[in-house]
């Protein structure tokens, strides 16, 4: 894909944009722009990070693989974040597996650099720790949800999520990726999203999703879906609006 220079300017990460302009300088020179493409693997489970990755389109999902080979999302970055958490926790491996769901770009730096800008404190070490509490209130409400929540009702959450982050309400999703990321059986994403579709909330059809009605699919959605907007809205210093997407 073709790569927008300007972003290096002006880039359309949350997280960097939000940095005062001094410390974007500082982070400027260290910043290379890449394209993420599916299905490109950024790290392996166990894997040492060597980069980390500030997304500016596109999304990168977080996934837990089991002995069997069976996965399971935990949580999804695009330019609302950041791909490479541990780094600035003091570790260089996760149990986790970061890899790219919808082709973009990102600003990828060198996890030793992020790690010691982090390490000087100031606004870089405020924000990206917001983040991380974010983060972990998004997983902590993911397990909750995982547990108690109908798969029709974790859809529609799933969906409204992909929408926001990636501010658009069409995109490219297969079945078999929704039934990988949710942990469920094909014909259980199948059975699901039909049910969507026979009510006028989204069409889907080879590989390509689009919401048509999001009011209805935000009253389908489990409470999880606000929960989650709320808090990254709160700790990241956006203020509540009626239209969740343009938000976090």
């Amino acid at each position: 894909m073709s790569l927008d220079k300007n972003l290096l300017q002006q880039p359309s990460n949350k997280l960097l944009a939000a940095l005062p302009a001094s410390d974007y300088q500082r982070l400027a020179p260290h910043l290379k722009l890449i394209s993420l493409e599916v299905p490109q693997i950024l790290y392996q489970a166990g894997e040492l990070i060597a980069h980390v990755y500030f997304p500016e389109q596109g999304a990168v999902s977080i996934v837990t693989t089991m002995e069997d080979g069976s996965t399971v999302e935990a949580g999804i970055v695009s330019n609302q974040g950041m791909v490479g958490i541990p780094v600035i926790l003091g570790d260089k491996t996760t149990t986790t597996a970061a890899l790219v769901q919808v082709s973009g770009a990102a600003m990828q730096m060198n996890a030793d650099v992020l790690r010691a800008e982090f390490n000087r404190g100031g606004a870089i070490q405020t924000l990206l720790l917001s983040y991380v509490q974010a983060l972990y209130s998004e997983l902590a409400q993911g397990i909750a949800c995982n547990r108690l929540h109908t798969l029709e009702e974790r859809l529609a959450r799933w969906l409204l999520t992909v929408s926001d982050r990636l501010e658009s309400e069409d995109f490219p999703l297969t079945q078999e990726f929704l039934s990988q990321m949710l942990g469920v059986r094909r014909s259980g994403v199948t059975v699901a999203a039909s049910t969507l579709s026979r009510a006028g909330m989204i069409t889907y059809q080879r590989g390509h999703i689009s919401i048509l009605n999001r009011k209805d699919l935000e009253a389908t959605s489990c409470e999880c879906y606000r929960v989650i907007q709320n808090e990254f809205a709160r700790l990241l210093g956006k203020k509540p609006s009626n239209r969740a997407k343009k938000f976090f």
